[in-house]
């Protein structure tokens, strides 16, 4: 395996001081890269997906552009589900669509189960592949969270409001959890083969969870996220959770065996804090940002910079992926700055100690 020669990403996750500020973007693998769009005239997601060598090449081409602090393995939070018995396709423009959503009991016990070696060994060559041979930096490896990976089996695609997942939540609690325990275990099985085929760390995207009030969290998603969260901490991999919209879920989220809080930028880091988070910190600035003048992409990354520094335990990204539009040399340059800003503020830091 290829000794991970800057593993400053994987120190700040478990709250260690660091030289300067690790950073790594959501969604910088593909998307706004010139060389992925190129492929994409060719392949689609789900092609690239499939080819271990070609979907390593997209993983770490951030790496190699950006000089970011973290490899994020490219694929789709979909990707288990058909081992399930889920017939999902991605359609382009509108996302995962799921045409044989979830409605009884009967149609949650007919799911199947994951064997990640027979169902996904594409996903794990690829991990097998950035890890021996490729990278220096840590490989995050990732899954849906059970709510989000639930919202669109029983929608049968994506959703505004969420309101059949929360009726069938409500109406069928039977059903509900048994289906959350069905999601874990996959969840938690993928996750490990992710861990064992190279992965460094793991992120759980739980993106849409933030439809729910912070009670129904604690009811219904809770439970089911410390089982997984208790399973994974075995692995000795930092654990991320992220969401959108989830500010008022992170004192749930702080209580739960994980390593990093990831927010969204509705949430300021100080305020974080001033709550009494005492997990490692990841975010959080606002994805349209990095498509104003670099004037201000500069003065709101500062101020990030300052509040996140406050405490060991920092790692900068934005509060949700990039947008396709967003200029690659903006990365560059955004993540160069992350790293000589912090390294010289922390350096003073340690002189006056």
């Amino acid at each position: 395996m290829k000794k991970i020669t800057n593993d400053s990403l994987l120190r700040a996750a478990r709250g260690e001081a660091t030289d300067r500020v690790p950073v790594w973007y959501m969604r910088q693998a593909g998307r706004s890269q010139p060389e992925y769009r190129k492929l994409k005239e060719k392949y689609s997601l789900f092609e690239i997906t499939h080819q271990p060598e070609l979907c390593a090449y997209v993983t770490r081409l951030p790496v190699e552009n950006y000089g970011v602090d973290a490899a994020v393995l490219y694929k789709d939070i979909m990707t288990p589900l058909p081992a399930l018995g889920i017939d999902v396709e991605i359609q382009a423009g509108k996302g995962p669509v799921i045409h044989n959503p979830i409605e009884t009991l009967k149609d949650v016990e007919k799911l199947g189960e994951l064997h990640p070696e027979a169902d996904v060994p594409y996903v794990l060559k690829t991990i097998e592949i950035l890890a021996q041979e490729q990278l220096t930096v840590p490989l995050i490896g990732f899954s849906g969270a059970p709510f989000t990976l639930s919202s669109y089996m029983i929608e049968g695609g994506p959703s505004k409001d969420y309101k059949k997942t929360k009726a069938f939540m409500y109406s069928e609690s039977k059903a509900w959890f048994a289906l959350m325990e069905k999601l874990a275990d996959m969840i938690i099985v993928y996750v490990k083969a992710q861990i064992k085929a190279g992965a460094s760390a793991i992120q759980i995207f739980d993106s849409w969870v933030g439809a729910l009030n912070a009670e129904d969290y604690h009811t219904y998603i809770k439970p089911v996220m410390q089982r997984i969260f208790s399973e994974l901490r075995k692995e000795n991999a930092p654990l991320i959770m992220f969401g959108v919209g989830a500010s008022h879920l992170i004192s749930e989220w702080d209580e739960l065996p994980l390593n990093v809080i990831g927010l969204d930028w509705r949430m300021p880091i100080g305020q974080a804090r001033k709550m009494g988070i005492s997990k490692a910190l990841q975010g959080n600035m606002d994805p349209a940002v990095l498509l104003a003048p670099w004037e201000i992409i500069e003065q709101k990354a500062a101020a990030i910079l300052e509040e996140g520094m406050k405490k060991p335990g920092y790692i900068f990204n934005l509060g949700h992926g990039v947008f396709p539009q967003v200029q690659p040399d903006i990365l560059k340059k955004l993540t160069a700055f992350i790293h000589v800003y912090s390294e010289q503020h922390l350096l003073k830091k340690k002189e006056k100690m």
